[in-house]
């Protein structure tokens, strides 16, 4: 049995420990892998190598990903993805684990329907916004990170005097500005999944300072309706001039060891992985809900629809 393993899309802390996990479980159990650099970028250039125990040492700790990842067009069309299929069948691989977001996933299941393929997702992206599972590889580090520069911001936000907007990733997806927003204390959290009322923000803002409060922190998601630049402009207008920054944090999420969290959530759903192609399943989507390892048929996975995380959006109500 050969077994072919890539990342795809934006990488995400955690993907090499994914990537080790499986490698080792495919070993354990007899099987060989390949490894393919770029994503399905290197699938269709023929970039592949045969992996061993020693080519995932010491990297369950690093973030990046060592097979790199790349966004590929050409795997957007039914010739591209024939071509890579040939290549796969090329090297007799017989089943393809792909890491990475939705597109990647969906790149994956598009592969399987075409040729039938036998392919397996796991969920690598920072901005947990796959719906199959409660959290996704890369989400648990990329919080923290955030979270640490929410502590590192207010402290010179509060030595100025000052209301400061931190910019976090998430285009479609709020949960990094969420999570991190509501454990780092932020005053004002902005998502794309909730509508937002400026004279609430504004009211809010003023009430802290009528109180004492000498420094504001609002976290807003990349992709929420108003841009940081915009919203700061509003705010310094409506605040009678108060100083109003922005900082973006940016692809400083994407990097960085992963948590200890993310580390086993990439271990345990890459040796369920291994078990589900040792079962003969042609096809599945691996995460994990509460504590428990799940898997769906790609398919059924993809048509999932997020939950809008009420719960945390009710207790930002309360606290915030």
């Amino acid at each position: 049995m050969r077994v072919g393993i890539l990342t795809s899309g934006g990488d995400a802390p955690g993907m090499n420990a994914c990537v080790r996990a499986v490698v080792r479980g495919c070993i354990y159990y007899g099987m060989e892998v390949i490894g393919i650099h770029q994503g399905y970028e290197g699938l269709l250039n023929d970039d592949m190598e045969m992996l061993q125990t020693s080519s995932v040492a010491d990297i369950i700790h690093r973030g990046g990903t060592i097979l790199q990842t790349a966004r590929c067009a050409r795997f957007e069309n039914d010739e591209g993805i024939l071509d890579a299929y040939e290549n796969l069948r090329k090297h007799g691989i017989e089943a393809l684990v792909v890491i990475g977001g939705d597109g990647t996933m969906r790149g994956a299941l598009r592969l399987h329907e075409l040729t039938r393929m036998r392919v397996f997702g796991l969920p690598g992206t920072i901005d947990n916004d796959l719906a199959y599972t409660d959290f996704t590889i890369g989400f648990d580090t990329s919080v923290n990170t955030a979270l640490n520069a929410i502590g590192n911001i207010r402290d010179t936000s509060s030595s100025h005097g000052r209301t400061t907007i931190i910019e976090v990733m998430g285009r479609d997806c709020g949960d990094i500005a969420l999570h991190a927003g509501l454990a780092g204390g932020a005053e004002t959290i902005i998502i794309p999944e909730r509508p937002f009322d400026l004279d609430d923000i504004v009211k809010k803002l003023q009430a802290g300072r009528a109180r004492g409060k000498r420094h504001s922190i609002i976290v807003k998601a990349e992709g929420a309706a108003i841009s940081s630049a915009d919203l700061a402009a509003v705010l310094t207008e409506r605040m009678g001039g108060v100083e109003v920054k922005v900082v973006i944090l940016g692809y400083i999420q994407r990097g960085g060891s992963p948590t200890a969290r993310d580390r086993i959530l990439a271990s345990r759903t890459g040796v369920r992985c291994v078990e589900l192609i040792r079962e003969g399943v042609s096809n599945a989507a691996i995460g994990i809900k509460g504590d428990t390892i799940v898997d769906y048929p790609l398919s059924v996975a993809l048509a999932m629809e997020k939950d809008s995380h009420l719960e945390y959006q009710r207790i930002c109500d309360i606290l915030l």
